[in-house]
C-alpha cells in the first residue's frame, strides 16, 4: 500500500487518481467522526463532502510535521465547529441515534463503553457533554487517536485533553455505579 506522504506528493503532481486513493482511505473514518457528532446521516454525508473538498483546496499547505491523519482530522473539527457556530440549528433537535456506534474495539476501552445493554444510557450522557469533551471522547473511543493527535487536532495542550477525557469518564463511572448499587437495593 502507497503510503499517505506518496500520495500527498503524486496529488502535488497532479495525479487525480492519488487524491482519489487518498480519499477513499480515509472517507469512512471522517464520515463516521463527522456523524458521531451531527447524529445525522444526511448532514454527515454532506459535512463530509465539504471537508473533503477543503482537504483538496489546503493539501498544498499539508506540512508532514505530523500523520496526514491528525490534519484531516483537523480540518473536520474545525469544519464540524464552523457549522455549529453558523448554524441557526439547535444541536439537541440534530441529535439522532448513534447507539450503534458505541462498540468497544479494544481491551483499553473503559469498562463502560463495553456493557452493550447500557449503549443507551452512555449516548445520551455523551450527548449531554460540552463540545469540547464529546470531541475528545469521539476521537479516542471510536477513532483510536492518541492523546498526543488529540491535542494537535483539537488545538490544546495534553493536560487539557486527558483532562477533557477523565472529566466525563468520571462522571460517568459514578453514574453506572450508583445505576448498579440502586438496581442491587431494589432487587433485595
Amino acid at each position: 500500500m502507497v503510503d499517505d506522504e506518496s500520495l500527498i506528493e503524486e496529488i502535488l503532481s497532479g495525479s487525480e487518481a492519488a487524491m482519489e486513493v487518498l480519499a477513499r482511505r480515509y472517507y469512512p473514518i471522517i464520515f463516521a467522526f463527522v456523524y458521531r457528532k451531527v447524529g445525522n446521516k444526511e448532514l454527515a454525508y454532506d459535512l463530509t463532502q465539504d471537508i473533503f473538498i477543503k482537504m483538496m483546496k489546503k493539501i498544498k499547505s499539508y506540512s508532514k510535521k505530523g500523520l496526514f491523519k491528525s490534519w484531516l482530522f483537523t480540518i473536520a473539527v474545525n469544519h464540524c465547529r464552523d457549522y455549529w457556530k453558523s448554524s441557526a440549528h439547535l444541536r439537541k433537535n440534530q441529535q439522532t441515534e448513534i447507539s450503534e456506534q458505541l462498540q468497544s474495539r479494544d481491551a483499553d476501552t473503559p469498562f463502560i463503553f463495553e456493557q452493550k445493554e447500557k449503549r443507551n444510557q452512555v449516548k445520551a450522557y455523551i450527548d449531554t457533554l460540552p463540545e469540547m469533551q464529546r470531541e475528545v471522547i469521539l476521537l479516542k473511543y471510536f477513532h483510536d487517536l492518541k492523546i498526543r493527535e488529540i491535542a494537535e487536532v483539537t488545538a490544546s495542550n495534553e493536560a487539557t485533553v486527558k483532562s477533557r477525557l477523565r472529566q466525563p469518564l468520571a462522571k460517568l463511572r459514578k453514574i453506572f455505579q450508583r445505576g448498579e448499587h440502586d438496581n442491587a437495593e431494589e432487587n433485595q
